[in-house]
């Protein structure tokens, strides 16, 4: 399994379903079942699916759909990205308990979790 790692307060938006579109700087090609991991945290603190990627997005694109960003339309800016993508979440969901990981050195958006540390994200309950 592999794990995002995003900050606060984008995590928590999308771990109420407030935030159904993770921005970033470049496509991905992974689908299903990620961990999501609070930056800095050293933990995993909740589960999504990762469903769909769309994009380059335009900026009018980004305005339109700025709320499943957890923005407002006239916060909405492509920012510092040369593209644009919207990452498609569902089905976020937090752990009732954090699992401690293992920081790989350089990681800044992907984490692949170790055997044990995935079965012990399986064995939690979410919220």
């Amino acid at each position: 399994m592999n794990a995002l790692i995003i900050r606060k307060p984008w995590l928590d938006r999308i771990l109420v379903g407030s935030k159904t579109w993770e921005i970033r700087g470049s496509r991905t090609k992974l689908r299903g079942t990620i961990g999501l991991i609070e930056s800095r945290s050293g933990t995993i603190v909740g589960l999504c699916e990762l469903v769909d990627c769309r994009g380059p997005l335009t900026a009018a694109e980004f305005r339109r759909n700025a709320s499943k960003a957890g923005m407002t339309p006239a916060g909405a800016t492509l920012g510092g990205y040369k593209d644009t993508f919207a990452w498609i979440v569902a089905n976020a969901r937090r752990l009732k308990t954090p699992v401690p990981y293992k920081h790989p050195s350089g990681a800044v958006i992907w984490v692949g979790l170790d055997e044990a540390t995935e079965r012990a994200v399986k064995r939690r309950k979410t919220e």
